[in-house]
This record gives structure tokens, C-alpha cells and sequence, in this order.
């Protein structure tokens, strides 16, 4: 298939050469999504059909068999080898079960080791002398071990999962799913479902993954070009609200963060943006040739008012302004006994008059400049604030020192966020299709409003883990965060069954979940793992973490190493004294370098065979708060596909004791 689009000849099928190189990047792009992955079997499952799908179901009528892959394959004559694992023919192998066969004489699984084809296993799901038993080849390749970046899981979505993947366009879905319940990977899926399924209005629309860090980015980065999808943007929420000559230099302390974060902030910031409007005290007068034109104060003052009563954006008001100006003297020149057309009103609009009264009514406003004002200004704070917020918060706010520009200031991320909210109230934010929100449940009211004006004609998936939130302003309930993001209709589906993480080491680290987050069920893991957790205390910590390392690399698969954020410099050194090369989060495993050093802030949402995890206390203390440090060691002790070992010199946290 790829040796058929490289031979495409294009010379004389285009009118000229802008139509050229459009043809050519997309016959580009055509070529890198049929690229062979090494590895990486075209298909893995079977479905024979006891009727031909579509066909009436009548007795002695003859079923059809197919080939269920990451890809859709056809011959030379166009004739399909292999069926997408997203067309509607290919979800039984997902969804049918002895209780209900959808029709489905046989399912049969195959089984692959560095891409040759090893196994195969049957289920005859209509015949009711066979019962149902649990696919051990699936188990397999759940249990499979993690190097290099994420895969797909195409072979190995569940039921539960599949009614996710393949949900419509139209909704909006939210998804609390713990630890290894493959909510990261069902989000990434349902993308890919999407694009199938409406590629012509996403290819116009746009589509965009949304995660926690650049780490986490690089680390799925894969999933979905390995599924032929390459136009999916990925972005952080810091990506999504950068401006051009705003550098993010300063840091705010927890509870500044926490009010700037606050969904109250979009009122004072809305109430800032319209404060700009002036009240019209003097008529305007505009000269046409040898004749003057009058317009009351009255009359200008009506048609702001209506400007604001209809609720537009600042900067769209602004534009119309001038032409309900023109359109008033269009009217006085018709009573006159003239004919003006558009070409007059449009120079009326122009006039030098209008401009300079606009200009004086509606000034522009550059969100930066405001903002800058609003942290510096306690005047101007206070006055819009009033009501909003209280005068602690409103300390909280401003700068301990003004600074002069907006170049010179030393923005936190908190405040782009405010900028690009300010943004959206003068100039509207461009919409894109569908938005995948992963780890969602660490955004602030404010981020969760800058995400949702990116879909506010799309839909959009959220992904998260309430138990797991480890900012100060994590999420309280998934309703409050959906209202923020602008989409409060959204279906919430709940994933309980782990796959990932072993039941004892899952089991553990529930310990934690009355204090973190009362309430929320456990996950119930479907691996049985004896031996896979080993919590050991130990007098000499760095010397005890050096030699569990070495034993965690005699096992296959990757391998990390997850500290407290201050204990990362000491054990890089340690480390490399003792002749363990390591990589940073994010970084390619690979056969020879299997080890990665990670920082527990940057632990999230990333996945080794074996975690050496070191002083859970420190992990803990490392949060400005209790809470939250307890959250943050939750995150790090269910990183472990095979094994956890946790060490420690200093008391564990009295949930773990």
C-alpha cells in the first residue's frame, strides 16, 4: 500500500503549483501514516461471523471471517486483508461475551513476540458447551513489559473501555478512572475512534490532547501515529495560554495561586475589560463635502448601552461601534433627500471624526497592560474587585514591588492564564473540534475556563483521578470542574477495574484514599501478583536505594526511580557514583538504559515494569500541605506495572502504618 502512493505520479493531475505541493504534502502524509512499526503485528484478532453482517439471519445462511488490526489492509485488487479495529464490523471482538455472542461463531486472539506470530487462542462464544474463561493471552500483553514510550491497546481494550472509545462526537465525556485503569489510553483512543468516524469535520475543525507536562507529552507521543493518525496537535495548558514576549519568570506562593486560580477572577477581569467603555458627554459632527452631520450625545450613548446590553466581545463591540455611528448619519442623509449607498456608509465609518470618537468612547484594551494594572493598582483592584473578593485575597494579589511593563514584569503562570481569560473578553478564542483534558483534576476554575473556550463548538474528553490531584487547587468534584470547562452536560463514565497496577501494590496505596479523597471507590485490580510489593526500612536510604536498583534491572523491563523533588540531586550523584547510568522522565528507554530518575512532582501519569520508590515522608513533606503530599505519594506508589519496593529511614505516614 505504501509502495502504491510513493508511485503516484502527479505531473499532469494538478491546474498548477499550489495545487502541486498540497497534493504532494498530503500524499507525504499518506506515506508516513502507512509506516511500518517494528514490532508491531498488522493484526491481532479474528471474528468469524455466523451470518454475513448486514445480511438477514436466516438459517443455512453462510457467515463471513475477518481480520481485526491497528490498520485497515487491502491487496492489489483493493480487496480488504485487515479490518480497522474502529469499524463498526470489528467492535464484537470488543463487546460480544458468551452471555451476549453478537452473532459471533469464534473470537480468536493472536499472540506475538518481537513481531513474529507465536500463539493464537479461540473462544466460541455461540457454542453453549464451552465456557467462558479468562483470555490468558490478553494477560499477557496487559502484563507485558514497558520500554520505550506508551503503546496503543488496540489487542487489549475491555468492554467498559470500548463503550468510551466509541461514544458520538456530539457529547462531551468525563472520565474518573484510578491508577491503571488505561484512562490516558481510552482518551487517546477515543481520538483516534473519532477521527475515523468524522474525519472530513475534525480535518476542518481540529482536534488536541492536553497533558500535565512536556514528560508526560513525549511520553504518549506515539500512541496515536502508531494508530496512522498524524494530525493530532499536543500541547500543556502553559502551551495553550503563552503570548509572544510574555516569559513566565516569577512564581506565586500557594495561596496566591490558589486565588488567581478562582473562578471569581474571570468577574473582576470582565469587570475591568468594560470599565474601559466612556459615557458620550459632547454630539459628534461629521463633515461630508459642504455639509455637516449631527449626532446627539443622546444617540450615541443609546447605541453603546445596546452595545453592552447585547453581551459581545469588547473588541467586536468596538468594530460595530463606528458602523451604528455611520448607519445614524446614512439616515439623516436619506430624510435629506439623499441616496447614500454602502460605499458611504463605509467611508462615514472611516471618517476621522468617528474614529477619534470611537476611540475616546471605546478605546482598545491590551489584556497584558490590564492585568499588569490589576496586579499593581490597588485602587484599580479594589474597585472591581468590591463584593468579588475579600481584601485579604486582594493583598494576596498585587505585587509586593509594581513593576513598569509588561515586558519587565515577571509573570507566573497563573497570571498568562488571567491574560489569555482577558484575552477571550476583547477577541473571541478560536474553537477546535474535539479536546482531550488528561489529568484534569489538577487545574485550577481558571485553566479549567481557558481549556473550555478552546472547545466551545467542539466536545471534548476528561481524564483524570480526583484521589490524584496535587495542586492546591485540585479538583473537588467532577461536576464543579465540568461547569468551569463550559461543558456541565457531560456524560461521567467511572473506570474501576486496574489493569496495570498489581492488587497488592494497589491495595496499599488505598490505604491512603479515606484521607485524600473520602469516598471515592478503590480500584479493584485484576492482577494477582505475589511478591510484587516490598516495603522495607532501612538505617543507610541512599545505599539501600543504590542496591535495589541493581536488583530491579536483573528483571525485564523499565525501571524507576521516584524521590522527593529535594532528594533528586543527591541521588543523581549517588547514581552515577555507583555506575548506573540514568534518564530523565520523558526520555526513550531502551534495551541498554532502562533506569529513569524521577522527580515525584513529574511522576504522573507515567508507567515502569519496577519502581524503587525512596522516603515516602519526604514525598510527603514535600506538598505545601498535608493533603496533598499524601495525594502526590498515592501518584508515586501505583507508577508499578510488576513490582514496587519502598524504602525508608524516616516513619511512613500513619495511613500506611
Amino acid at each position: 500500500m505504501r509502495e502504491d502512493v510513493e508511485a503516484l505520479d502527479i505531473r499532469d493531475v494538478t491546474a498548477n503549483w499550489v495545487n502541486a505541493i498540497v497534493l504532494q504534502a498530503q500524499i507525504d502524509d499518506r506515506i508516513k501514516a502507512l509506516a511500518d512499526l517494528a514490532h508491531t503485528p498488522l493484526f491481532f484478532g479474528r471474528l468469524d461471523y455466523l451470518h454475513s453482517p448486514g445480511a438477514e439471519l436466516a438459517e443455512g445462511a453462510e457467515g463471513e471471517q475477518f481480520y481485526i488490526g491497528r490498520r485497515h489492509v487491502h491487496d492489489a485488487d483493493g480487496d480488504p486483508m485487515v479490518i480497522d479495529w474502529r469499524a463498526p464490523v470489528s467492535q464484537p471482538f470488543y463487546r460480544a461475551s458468551k452471555k451476549d455472542p453478537q452473532d459471533i461463531a469464534l473470537r480468536r486472539r493472536f499472540g506475538y513476540t518481537g513481531g513474529e506470530l507465536t500463539a493464537y487462542e479461540d473462544e466460541h462464544l455461540s457454542d453453549p458447551a464451552e465456557t467462558a474463561a479468562v483470555s490468558k493471552l490478553l494477560q499477557q500483553e496487559i502484563e507485558r513489559p514497558r520500554v520505550g514510550p506508551m503503546r496503543d491497546i488496540v489487542a487489549t481494550i475491555q468492554p467498559e473501555q470500548d463503550e468510551i472509545v466509541r461514544s458520538g462526537l456530539s457529547g462531551s465525556v468525563c472520565v474518573q478512572g484510578g491508577p491503571g485503569t488505561g484512562k490516558t489510553a481510552v482518551g487517546l483512543h477515543r481520538v483516534a475512534y473519532l477521527l475515523y468516524a468524522h474525519r472530513e469535520r475534525l480535518a476542518r475543525t481540529g482536534t488536541l490532547v492536553i497533558g500535565p507536562n512536556r514528560s508526560f507529552l513525549h511520553y504518549i507521543e506515539q500512541v496515536l501515529p502508531a494508530l496512522g493518525e498524524l494530525e493530532v496537535k499536543q500541547a500543556t495548558v502553559d502551551d495553550l495560554v503563552a503570548r509572544e514576549g510574555l516569559e513566565v519568570r516569577g512564581t506565586d506562593p500557594a495561596e496566591t495561586a490558589v486565588v488567581k486560580g478562582d473562578a471569581r477572577m474571570a468577574q473582576v477581569l470582565r469587570r475591568a475589560v468594560r470599565s474601559h467603555v466612556g459615557r458620550p458627554t459632547e454630539p459628534l459632527m461629521v463633515v461630508r463635502g459642504s455639509r455637516r452631520w449631527r449626532v446627539p450625545a443622546y444617540e450615541l450613548e443609546e447605541m453603546v448601552e445596546e452595545l453592552q446590553n447585547r453581551d459581545i466581545r469588547y473588541g467586536a463591540a468596538r468594530e460595530a461601534l463606528p458602523r451604528r455611528i455611520a448607519h445614524a448619519v446614512l439616515v439623516r442623509m436619506e430624510q435629506a433627500g439623499e441616496a447614500p449607498d454602502d460605499r458611504v456608509q463605509d467611508a462615514v465609518a472611516r471618517n476621522a471624526a468617528v474614529k477619534a470618537a470611537v476611540k475616546e468612547i471605546w478605546p482598545p484594551v491590551e489584556p497584558a497592560k490590564l492585568v499588569l494594572r490589576l496586579l499593581s493598582d490597588p485602587d484599580f483592584l479594589a474597585e472591581h474587585a468590591q463584593d468579588v473578593l475579600t481584601a485579604d485575597e486582594q493583598k494576596l494579589l498585587l505585587w509586593p514591588k509594581p513593576f513598569r511593563s509588561v515586558k519587565s514584569a515577571k509573570w507566573s503562570a497563573a497570571d498568562l492564564v488571567l491574560i489569555d481569560e482577558a484575552s477571550d473578553l476583547v477577541e473571541r478564542t478560536h474553537s477546535l473540534g474535539h479536546v482531550v483534558l488528561d489529568e484534569a483534576q489538577d487545574l485550577s476554575p481558571m485553566q479549567y475556563r481557558a481549556v473550555g473556550r478552546r472547545c466551545t463548538t467542539g466536545s471534548a474528553t476528561v481524564l483524570g483521578d480526583l484521589a490524584q490531584g496535587t495542586t492546591p487547587w485540585a479538583t473537588r468534584s467532577w461536576d464543579e470542574a465540568l461547569a468551569h470547562l463550559g461543558k456541565p452536560q457531560a456524560v461521567l463514565e467511572e473506570l474501576t477495574a486496574g489493569f496495570r497496577v498489581p492488587r497488592e501494590v494497589i491495595a496499599y496505596a488505598s490505604r491512603l484514599l479515606p484521607a485524600i479523597s473520602p469516598g471515592l471507590a478503590p480500584v479493584s485490580s485484576v492482577r494477582e501478583t505475589p511478591g510484587s510489593l516490598q516495603v522495607t526500612e532501612t538505617d543507610d536510604l541512599t545505599a539501600a536505594v543504590i542496591r535495589s536498583c541493581r536488583e530491579s534491572l536483573a528483571h525485564e523491563g523499565s525501571i524507576g526511580l521516584i524521590a522527593a523533588d529535594a532528594r533528586i540531586p543527591a541521588l543523581a550523584e549517588a547514581l552515577l557514583a555507583a555506575g548506573l547510568p540514568y534518564l530523565s522522565p520523558g526520555e526513550e528507554t531502551t534495551a541498554e538504559s532502562r533506569l529513569t530518575l524521577v522527580p515525584a512532582s513529574l511522576a504522573k501519569g507515567l508507567e515502569y515494569d519496577y519502581v524503587v520508590l525512596d522516603e515516602p515522608a519526604a514525598i510527603v513533606d514535600g506538598e505545601p500541605d498535608e493533603r496533598t503530599g499524601l495525594r502526590r505519594l498515592y501518584v508515586c506508589l501505583t507508577r508499578a506495572v510488576s513490582g514496587l519496593t519502598a524504602l525508608h529511614a524516616a516513619p511512613l505516614p500513619q495511613a500506611l502504618t
